[in-house]
């Protein structure tokens, strides 16, 4: 059971990330004997595909809001049971290795927004990295109007707070947003679900508008066959949208937001096959609020701060490199779930099995978990669903031509209300050649979320116009999330040092995290 923290503890395991993968990882560890913590930034755990209201709301089905809740109130039920400890409210900022060389230092700062005064180190024998990923935004004029969200934080609003997105005002006693006219658009499979959602919830979808289409999955017939689950899943979510009577429209996207101190209508252009829109395709649709995200991107942060080796991903992103057993190139460090490529929830689940229990074997002195019943199923259904990921990583990447949807007034980095001509002209004039380098010239990337809204677009506009060398691995950061210096100050050891590095290569990054 949860127990407060004391100075220092130390445990088998940390577990950072308590989402499905990181919830799974931690339950099986503990199970087979290891003292474990998991850490998570929430108050409660389910990370964000469990997401769930907080009891003061009062909500009495937070079921309705998934179809397999019961696996998470059981997962709940067995981290109860079990030894592991749950650290909530728990913002890890970095993780190094200990003085004694055979333990890692997690350290993290506390409070609903990492804002409380006294700062908290976790020792552990290993690491299990569950943190996740967020969304990929592409802008388009009009994207910063309120009323656009990113298609995952409208569901996110929905599964906390019982809201839905859209400024129209409600009557007494309704859901917040019941009634608005919310148009969701973007690419990959996470828009059949938040539109799905959102009008069971209440909201009118005018459209779910995605900028590839589906007929990329009928090239893997074997890879479907042996994923029946993903194609039930597709077809549930197509079912609800035809109940709802929502349209589906492929290969088009929204090229422009109207409306200046709210959304009130969307331009959806067709697009080519890649992703330029077509000349007067362009069809206004009034809503009150745009839901629209293009898919997910791991959250690597914590570990290329660590030095651990990534891959390209067919959408062009960067995933983990791991091994048989989920463990890094850094040894000690083992990761599941999105870190290791968008592959959904069954996966995580799976991954963060699999990792847990691989490392309790490791630290018991036992052979590799792969070796027993278990364990060589568990490698089985990973691949299986590790094929699917790749499958829709490749239908759904997003194409070059995208970036035509701008202007150069339009804002890429929100944060720093930096527009696309200004690096455009970064790139041209000054030979900028990758995100920071842009970053240094023009600040794009500097803001508060770090680049997680704006660093794809800064990489693709970087890139526009020029032959691509090999795309540079992801930025590494001493700071993983922001950090006061009274608490930087509080430390006793070195905390920003790199594992494998002399201490002089992390003094020489930006201390700021930017």
């Amino acid at each position: 059971m949860p127990h407060p923290v004391t100075d220092d503890p130390e445990y088998d395991l940390a577990v950072i990330g308590a989402g499905p993968a990181g919830l799974a990882g931690a339950v099986a560890a503990a199970e087979l004997g290891l003292s474990v913590a998991l850490l998570d930034a929430s108050s409660q755990p389910g990370g964000q595909f469990y997401r769930h209201p907080a009891p003061a709301l009062g909500a009495t089905r937070p079921e309705a809001l998934h179809h397999d809740w019961a696996t998470f109130t059981a997962l709940r039920r067995r981290l109860a049971d079990s030894t592991a400890t749950l650290l909530a409210g728990h913002h890890v900022w970095t993780v190094v290795r200990a003085e004694a060389r055979d333990l890692w230092d997690v350290h993290a700062v506390t409070g609903a927004d990492g804002d409380r005064d006294r700062p908290v180190r976790v020792r552990a024998r290993a690491v299990l990295l569950a943190t996740g990923a967020y969304e990929r935004h592409l802008p388009f004029p009009g994207w910063t109007v309120p009323g656009v969200v990113g298609a995952g934080g409208a569901q996110a609003m929905l599964k906390s707070g019982l809201v839905l997105p859209g400024l129209r005002a409600s009557p007494a006693g309704a859901r917040p947003g019941a009634g608005a006219r919310v148009v969701v658009a973007g690419s990959g499979p996470l828009l059949l679900a938040v539109a799905a959602t959102l009008a069971a919830a209440g909201a009118r979808v005018p459209a779910v508008v995605e900028a590839s289409g589906y007929l990329g999955y009928a090239r893997h017939p074997r890879t479907l066959a042996a994923n029946p689950h993903k194609v039930a899943e597709a077809a549930r979510h197509g079912a609800a949208l035809l109940r709802h009577g929502v349209r589906l429209r492929t290969r088009s996207a929204v090229t422009r937001v109207h409306g200046s101190d709210r959304v009130e209508a969307v331009t959806v252009s067709r697009l080519d096959r890649d992703w330029r829109p077509v000349r007067g395709s362009g069809r206004r649709i009034a809503c009150d609020a745009l839901a629209v995200g293009f898919g997910l991107v791991p959250q690597l942060d914590l570990a290329t701060g660590l030095g651990c080796a990534t891959r390209r991903a067919r959408d062009g992103s960067h995933l983990l490199d791991l091994d048989a057993q989920q463990e890094t190139s850094v040894p000690g460090i083992w990761a599941a779930g999105e870190t290791g490529g968008i592959g959904g929830v069954e996966l995580a689940l799976t991954e963060g099995e699999l990792a847990g229990r691989a490392i309790a074997a490791r630290l018991g002195g036992r052979a590799a978990a792969g070796g027993s019943g278990r364990g060589r199923a568990l490698r089985r259904r990973r691949a299986r669903m590790r094929a699917f990921a790749a499958v829709m990583a490749a239908v759904h990447a997003p194409g070059a031509g995208w970036s035509r949807w701008l202007d150069d007034t339009t804002d890429v980095c929100r944060c720093e209300e930096v527009g696309a001509g200004r690096i455009r002209e970064a790139a041209t004039a000054f030979g900028a050649r990758d995100a920071r380098t842009v970053k240094l010239l023009t600040r794009a990337g500097m803001g508060w979320c770090q680049g997680r809204m704006c660093g794809t677009a800064v990489a693709c506009l970087a890139a526009e116009g020029r032959e691509q060398g090999p795309p540079p691995a992801p930025e590494r950061r001493p700071l993983a999330v922001p950090v006061r210096l009274d608490a930087l100050a509080a430390l006793t050891g070195t905390a920003a040092s790199d594992p494998g590095e002399p201490e002089e290569h992390a003094a020489g990054e930006d201390s700021t995290g930017g």
